[in-house]
């Protein structure tokens, strides 16, 4: 995934917002470093008691734009402009998507926030928080796997990431949350086909996002390649809940699963990718057709 280098991206409404430093320390390699992290990265589940992280300021901080942040050549070059500019593309396309759709405000953490879903930071992760209507990510987590874990975490691997939890703000506006309330854990609750219909929601941004233009008519994007959609598919199963326990060193326990197995997270991301938004209703199939 790549910007156009002239697409003017300064519109975005995204915000940057801290109140100190978080950083994901030592003490994991007997879990797995790697799927500890990415677990915290994609499901927003705090286990900074586990990966030895210092504390962190329960405090809201100062608000401030996203500095240098106007071109799409800034967003190829910076992960906090990156996200902050698809920020555009997604509100677009969602815009297009579902009437009345109103935007998310996109939260983008320096070191640790607080917020009505508990403390943002890079210990737990990218999340979305429901009352708030907000999405939180701290770039870098994204920095922190590529420099001590020899992870990717590529431009289309983030914008995954993004897109996932804007996936869950869908849910939230639209009704679906309020609809199909946590019953529990599993791989038929609800809670693991809310995390699937997510990602196939954000297959479907990805098949879609070089439609979405700025006010001059230029595309934000370009086409993914293969090898990017290729490493965001990895990235899926990377996320998956059999994946994460066995990384861990523990057994594959399906009755625990909150987010779906890695076979799941893949698949959907593709039925998204293939069929759009239509293709997500994960509410709608059999446990067996999950």
């Amino acid at each position: 995934m790549t910007f156009n280098d002239n697409a003017s991206v300064g519109g975005n409404s995204a915000r940057r917002r801290g109140a100190g430093v978080a950083v994901a320390g030592g003490g994991i390699a007997g879990l797995g470093a790697i799927a500890v992290l990415l677990f915290q990265l994609f499901t927003g589940t705090d286990i900074s008691g586990l990966v030895g992280g210092g504390g962190v300021p329960n405090q809201p901080g100062t608000e401030s734009e996203i500095a240098g942040c106007e071109t799409g050549a800034d967003a190829n070059a910076n992960d906090d402009c990156r996200l902050a500019a698809a920020s555009l593309n997604l509100d677009q396309f969602w815009g297009e998507q579902v009437e009345g759709y109103r935007a998310p405000q996109l939260i983008i953490v320096d070191g640790s926030t607080s917020t009505q879903c508990g403390t943002a930071s890079n210990q737990t992760g990218p999340f979305y928080c429901p009352p708030e209507e907000s999405v939180y990510v701290d770039p870098t987590f994204f920095a922190i796997l590529r420099q001590q874990f020899d992870a990717t975490a590529g431009p289309l691997a983030q914008l995954y990431v993004l897109a996932h939890e804007y996936g869950h703000h869908i849910q939230q506006i639209t009704g679906i949350m309020q609809q199909n309330p946590n019953n529990g854990t599993g791989p038929d609750s609800n809670g693991v086909r809310t995390e699937l219909q997510a990602d196939c929601f954000a297959g479907a941004w990805v098949a879609g996002m070089t439609q979405q233009v700025d006010e001059n008519g230029v595309p934000f994007m370009q086409a993914p390649t293969p090898q990017q959609i290729s490493d965001a598919l990895n990235a899926a199963a990377s996320v998956g809940d059999d994946h994460i326990q066995q990384e861990s060193g523990g057994q594959v326990n399906p009755e625990s699963w909150t987010h779906g197995s890695s076979q799941q997270r893949q698949r959907w991301f593709d039925a998204g990718l293939e069929g759009g938004v239509g293709a997500c209703d994960t509410f709608a199939v059999s446990g067996r057709e999950l």
